[in-house]
């Protein structure tokens, strides 16, 4: 018999546990019990993980341990400290699914709502017949409509722009200021629809790269609790989602920037997926998964994002002085802090460091390193539809 005691002990020992910590997990099963009565299955806490899935010491209690598949599943309406690591991202999913939806239906539409509403509300203080009068007259001069499609945007605006100030008279509306706003608003609206829209290819690249990195970063932190076999796909599943995520995010800044030369559209373009690939790769080695490769992770995603410097600076030299350029910068700039700041909480685990044990289920690094991934991503959104407007307008 206490042959079988010890070779019990040993059997405990080899499976990460010490006899006193086997002990404090069963004496405190009855608590954990009362205390989450919603959850079937026993809420533990970290020194009673299986090594796979211990990943911040200083988040100490109620993790999910090996759950059934379907306990897994429907712990998504339960509270433990995965729950808001998987909201934050799911509704993150579907706020890009709902603007993804939006882009395909609305925004070759409304690109120029603002400055069709600026435009009507000027047009109120001229004579709207006479405007229509002396357009009528200045059509005929344009090039045939085939001709046109095969303008750029920034070209048709130019001829409409021209054809106007001789036949557009002011008659009594004395404001020089109010003429050329007209005929700049009405340059604006018409040649858009002259021609066909930019390709938006680049665009929904980036919302498809989003949607995949928050859904698959959801389904990771619901499901990696159930096996190591698990765990070990969803993580990859979740580095290649962060990877397409920062790749798929340079797609419309250096498509639309460097569209008119393709030789260096397509070597950014390559460079970046070249990039993303390597990441995704690397991260299968199972090294890449220890706790002590944290930074390491960080780090490499970091430099991911890093590496969008050059494209933005090169964009910057070539068109100096556009406002579009000015603005789609200051959001890249914004989305790159947002995503940093985001990778050093998660590296530096701020602030459940500072107190153990007391963000466990609401506020500890991971959930904020969530939000402002989402809002780095929405940010990045506005600047893509900055891009779309422009080129539009400008063509090449």
């Amino acid at each position: 018999m206490a042959g079988h005691h010890a070779k019990y002990d040993d059997m405990v020992e080899s499976s990460g546990l010490t006899m006193e910590n086997h002990r404090r997990c069963s004496a405190r099963a009855g608590k954990g019990k009362r205390l989450w009565k919603k959850v079937k299955y026993q809420l533990v806490e970290y020194h009673c993980l299986p090594g796979y899935l211990r990943d911040n010491e200083y988040i100490l209690g109620h993790y999910r341990s090996e759950w059934p598949l379907k306990q897994a599943l429907l712990s998504v309406f339960s509270i433990h400290n995965e729950t808001l690591n998987v909201w934050t991202h799911l509704i993150g999913f579907f706020l890009f699914l709902a603007l993804t939806i939006y882009t395909a239906m609305k925004v070759p539409k409304v690109v120029d709502l603002h400055s069709l509403q600026h435009f009507h509300g000027i047009v109120k203080k001229a004579d709207l017949h006479k405007l229509q009068e002396e357009l009528l007259k200045c059509l005929p001069s344009l090039p045939s409509m085939d001709m046109l499609t095969s303008l750029s945007s920034w070209h048709v605006k130019e001829l409409l722009y021209n054809c106007l100030p001789e036949r557009f008279s002011s008659g009594n509306h004395t404001d020089g200021c109010v003429l050329h706003s007209v005929k700049e608003d009405l340059a604006n609206i018409i040649a858009p629809l002259m021609m066909r829209p930019i390709t938006r290819w680049p665009f929904f690249a980036f919302l498809g790269g989003a949607m995949f990195c928050l859904l698959a970063s959801s389904v990771c932190h619901l499901l990696s609790c159930h096996s190591e076999r698990m765990a070990y796909i969803m993580l990859r599943l979740d580095y290649a989602g962060i990877a397409a995520l920062i790749s798929t995010s340079f797609y419309p800044p250096v498509y639309y920037s460097f569209m008119c030369n393709p030789l260096l559209c397509n070597l950014y373009l390559l460079s970046i997926t070249l990039l993303g690939i390597s990441t995704i790769l690397f991260s299968l080695l199972p090294v890449f998964q220890n706790p002590e490769f944290r930074t390491i992770r960080a780090s490499l995603f970091f430099g991911m994002g890093l590496s969008g410097v050059a494209p933005i600076l090169h964009k910057l030299y070539l068109f100096w002085g556009e406002p579009e350029v000015f603005r789609t910068t200051g959001y890249e700039i914004l989305m790159g802090a947002l995503y940093g700041i985001g990778a050093l909480v998660y590296a530096t685990r701020i602030p459940e460091r500072w107190k153990p044990g007391k963000f466990d289920i609401a506020g500890h690094s991971h959930q904020l390193f969530h939000i402002l991934v989402v809002a780095g991503a929405y940010t990045h959104y506005r600047a893509g539809l900055v891009y779309l407007r422009w080129r539009d307008l400008r063509g090449c």
